[in-house]
């Protein structure tokens, strides 16, 4: 069977996981002899993470190199061999090309699955990569060319374009057709798997400096997203998901819960919100990619845009993988579970939350 790109938790007798709590980082200093306030920033920033397992413990930071690649350097280690599985498939999910000692400056490639593997692991690792070559691609192009409006108003960079080329460039290894908001759709046969992207999702947050923007990719097979991958590139987060293995927000298994905040995809714009009865907050944070990932870890109950103009397939594939395979749901306003048809340019209305009965809800409010 080919290797999930999945750390688990709890992990298995003598196998690493993620320290994510604070007697995981009392465990992981004592092993790597250091004092807990070291580990701390590891519990909540994404560039920084903690191994801990079996009496082994690594604390490794995902940085750039300075010929211009992501790599995931080991800070400190205690049993943990640079190709350790764990370190390993925590550098793929960085979407980093090696790993290295930091002291030494030994390192190690990080391989991706090889061609028997499943379709939706080989996306995953490529997503992962792709996401890092918009970050570089999204970095040099800030600022740079003329501003325009796309066809549904929102502004276009030449950042767009740079994401979409440094993208598709890395995914279209996969021999899989692949749809962008940035070009016209190409035919998909049908039966046959599609790639959907958005390689700049929440350009206006980008061009005022406000986060969140995105890089977000989805695969999706028979109308339904099986894999995504969305990587808020302002802050470093980054969501995962395989259809029947599980989603991840930074390496950490997540699932969605029931809560009193929804997010929707703009303001009232002098009329009203339609949330359910348990909402007490209401959040705009102008990229839907992140919005969905929000629902799929527990952060937001729920997501819609009922009483919206509608959002576009490129938008949401990738957070809509990730919060199936959390174990959410997208109903459409009828009630009926939400499929994907490959067109870029129709709008879809959807609401995404923690259970059908607060999706079913939410469609209620609504109507």
């Amino acid at each position: 069977m080919a290797e999930r790109w999945f750390l688990r938790r709890p992990a298995p007798e003598g196998e690493l996981r993620v320290a994510v709590s604070g007697a995981d980082v009392r465990a992981a200093a004592l092993t790597l002899g250091l004092q807990p306030a070291a580990l701390a920033p590891a519990v909540h920033d994404p560039r920084l993470r903690v191994l801990l397992g079996g009496g082994q413990a690594a604390l490794v930071r995902r940085q750039w190199h300075s010929d211009g690649f992501a790599e995931a350097v080991v800070l400190r280690r205690t049993g943990v061999p640079l190709d350790h599985p764990a370190l390993r498939a925590l550098a793929a999910g960085w979407g980093c090309e090696r790993a290295r000692h930091g002291s030494t400056d030994r390192w190690v490639a990080v391989p991706g699955p090889g061609p028997e593997a499943p379709l939706a692991d080989r996306f995953r690792h490529l997503a992962a990569l792709a996401a890092t070559r918009v970050e570089v691609a999204v970095a040099l192009a800030r600022d740079s060319g003329e501003e325009r409006t796309k066809r549904d108003g929102s502004p276009s960079l030449a950042a767009d374009e740079a994401a979409h080329a440094a993208a598709v460039e890395v995914l279209g290894g996969l021999g899989v057709t692949v749809l962008s908001e940035e070009r016209r759709d190409r035919p998909v046969t049908a039966g046959e798997p599609w790639i959907v992207l958005d390689p700049l999702d929440g350009t206006g947050n980008f061009s005022a400096g406000l986060p969140p923007w995105a890089f977000s990719a989805g695969l999706v097979e028979g109308g339904l997203p099986v894999a995504g991958l969305v990587a808020d590139l302002a802050s470093g987060r980054r969501w995962t998901g395989v259809h029947g293995v599980g989603a991840e927000r930074d390496a950490v298994p997540i699932a969605p819960r029931p809560g009193s905040t929804v997010v929707v995809p703009s303001g009232p714009g002098g009329g009203a919100v339609a949330v359910p009865s348990t909402a007490r907050r209401v959040r705009v944070t102008g990229c839907t990619a992140v919005d969905l990932c929000l629902v799929a870890d527990g952060s937001a109950s729920a997501w819609h845009d009922l009483d919206r103009s509608g959002t576009h397939v490129h938008d949401v594939a990738g957070g809509l993988a990730v919060l199936l395979a959390a174990g959410g749901v997208a109903l459409t306003g009828d009630g009926r579970p939400l499929r994907l048809d490959p067109d870029t340019a129709t709008k879809i209305r959807f609401v995404a939350a923690s259970s059908a009965a607060e999706a079913e809800e939410l469609i209620r409010a609504v109507g």
